[in-house]
């Protein structure tokens, strides 16, 4: 045991090494062999399979242009800034542990007190085929969500996820997932999360997430995929509660945290709710959601449904209720089948190198909240609809280019100006190693 964790800090620094200088030669150890990977990144691993070590990472640079109602004043304004630029850490320890450690250089996710995590976890799979996960790490809700940034097909994941980003986002809290399988077409899980708030007695807020899938075709370009989520957390004696429901509909660029910033000029949509409401305004919070998605060789067609309530605990106050639901297309125009592993799509790779592979898709995005204190009109009831079509290039397995044209118009809001829609174009450089 002794020489097979030497192995393991050997397959680390040996990591470090090959990453500095390139060099002829003969490395021996006293333990495993040791094999060096560089496709996709760097990866060193013992021949026994005990320990591994991989540097990654992932970089999104994107610029987007647009107007109407995306902007307080109605005119046209830009944005260029990094979406995510990630190192990412992973490997496995003693066969059956494993690591996982995502650094976000942009500043989008976490925030300064607390790190720039996307994820710091550990994994214990000697449970084979059920595995818990102990950590930091975004909630399993959604399809979309399950997907890697990567290689979700626009370059952001459907307005719906707006309602419920408490749902399927860490938001500097941590938790604990038992997840794993049932033969090749189902998948399960169930997490309890702790997030980074805490009621007037001290306790953080509690969240309890279950997801569970029907995959009776799981392959490339043969998929048929059927899921439901569930996620439910008590904000009763939450104190400074925000209860906003807000929308960047499609365009991150307007948004008004980390880097995607386009200064004053951004506006967002409000569906329901307030901020800062006093202790004892809501209890439960509960939202659902519903997923299915089917692929025939380069065709692929995905959705999702979701819904989110409120329960109102004063009676100053109303029940706050928000659905919504996307309806998304995509079609390789060079043939090439997007994978698929169980629960989850995946990366479309390319079979001629020298052309790339080329995709064109649609994604319909429908969202609603309803709340008598939000709305310009008689009605209480806020829409937004997102029409989003565009074209990825796959260069290669590691370079992605994409455009996407989004139109978005809003039901009983305005901006500053009276606008109530808007247009915007995204145009992202995409590298992963």
């Amino acid at each position: 045991m002794i020489r097979k964790h030497f192995a393991g800090f050997a397959a680390s620094a040996l990591a470090l090494a090959v990453s500095a200088q390139a060099f002829a030669g003969t490395v021996t150890t006293d333990g495993a062999d040791i094999v060096v990977k560089t496709k996709g990144g760097l990866e060193v691993a013992t021949t026994d399979k005990q320990f591994s070590f991989k540097v990654g990472g992932r970089v999104q640079a994107d610029y987007s242009q647009f107007d109407g109602f995306y902007t307080a004043n109605g005119d046209s304004a830009d944005a260029a800034y990094f979406r995510r630029a990630f190192i990412e850490i992973g490997g496995v320890a003693f066969t059956d542990w494993k690591y996982q450690f995502s650094y976000d250089l942009s500043h989008n996710a976490g925030s300064s007190e607390d790190g720039y995590w996307d994820e710091a976890s550990i994994q214990y799979s000697g449970f084979s085929p059920v595995n818990v996960k102990v950590g930091r790490f975004d909630p399993d809700f959604g399809l979309e969500k399950a997907t890697s940034s990567k290689w979700v097909t626009a370059p952001e994941r459907n307005a719906a996820y707006d309602l419920i980003d408490w749902a399927n986002g860490h938001q500097n809290g941590l938790g604990i997932q038992v997840n794993g399988t049932a033969g090749p077409s189902l998948y399960g899980s169930l997490g309890l999360h702790a997030k980074d708030q805490n009621d007037v007695d001290g306790d953080s807020v509690k969240q309890f997430n279950v997801r569970g899938v029907f995959a009776p075709m799981h392959e490339a370009g043969n998929v048929l995929h059927l899921g439901v989520n569930f996620a439910k957390r008590d904000l009763d004696d939450v104190g400074g509660l925000d209860t906003r429901i807000r929308s960047r509909l499609g365009m991150r660029g307007v948004s008004t945290s980390g880097g995607n910033d386009a200064g004053t000029n951004g506006n967002r949509l409000l569906l329901a709710g307030a901020n800062n409401q006093v202790a004892g305004s809501y209890g439960d919070d509960t939202a659902w959601g519903l997923e299915a998605a089917w692929a025939m060789g380069p065709l692929s067609v995905q959705g999702e449904y979701i819904k989110r309530e409120l329960d109102a605990d004063s009676s100053a106050n109303q029940d706050i209720e928000a659905k919504g639901y996307y309806a998304q297309i995509a079609y390789t125009l060079t043939g090439e089948a997007r994978d698929y592993k169980l629960g989850r799509f995946d990366a479309i790779k390319p079979s001629n190198k020298q052309t790339g592979a080329w995709e064109v898709f649609y994604r319909y995005d429908y969202i609603e909240g309803d709340d008598d204190t939000v709305g310009t009109t008689a009605s209480s009831t806020v829409e937004g609809k997102v029409h989003n079509v565009g074209l990825n290039w796959y260069a290669n397995d590691n370079v992605r280019l994409t455009g996407a044209y989004v139109k978005a118009k809003v039901d009983n809001q305005q901006n500053a100006n009276g606008d109530d829609d808007g247009d915007g174009i995204v145009l992202r450089a995409q590298y992963v190693f």
